[in-house]
């Protein structure tokens, strides 16, 4: 297994994109909560991710509404079903943890969902930014409330990307 990573600037901060055996298996962003410690990314190689990046751009330009990326997801066979439902919610929508764990037929489950949501290694392109709580209530987000609240006004259309200190 080899992995790489590279760091790219967002309007959102650094983002590092971390591969496994050239695939797409991380992207966190700084003060992530789940973040791996750095020695696990392997070698600075940014040859992995020349299509991850031109998504990434397109996606913060406005022009990009789905990322279409292959992923190696590690995780539990659970948290794999809650990302693969993740990535079914369309761009500028929004579900509740209750409301997935409905649709995965596990109603009682919305806190097992936001568990796995929360272990997300992909931030944005399987966007776990788009879970909301029962009330409509920002709940956490590994990458910051407030990186939340900007991802989701800016799929909404009433905030652009534009860079904020971070």
């Amino acid at each position: 297994m080899t992995r790489q990573h590279t760091v790219v600037d967002s309007p959102y901060g650094p983002l590092t994109l971390v591969a496994t055996d050239r695939v797409l298996a991380g992207l966190y962003m700084t003060e992530h909560r789940h973040r791996p410690p750095e020695v696990t990314f392997g070698e600075s190689d940014p040859r992995p991710f020349t299509e991850a990046i031109r998504q990434l751009d397109a996606y913060f330009a406005g022009e990009l509404r789905e990322f279409d990326l292959p992923l190696h997801l590690d995780g539990t066979p659970f948290q794999r079903t809650v990302w693969a439902e993740l990535r079914r919610i369309p761009y500028g929508e929004t579900r509740s943890y209750g409301e997935l764990a409905g649709i995965l037929g596990k109603p009682g489950a919305s806190r097992a969902v936001g568990l796995a949501n929360g272990k997300n290694p992909v931030s944005i392109v399987v966007p776990c930014h788009r879970v909301i709580g029962a009330s409509g209530s920002l709940t956490g987000y590994g990458g910051g409330l407030d990186r939340k609240q900007r991802l989701l006004a800016f799929e909404n259309g009433t905030q652009d990307a534009t860079p904020a200190l971070f």
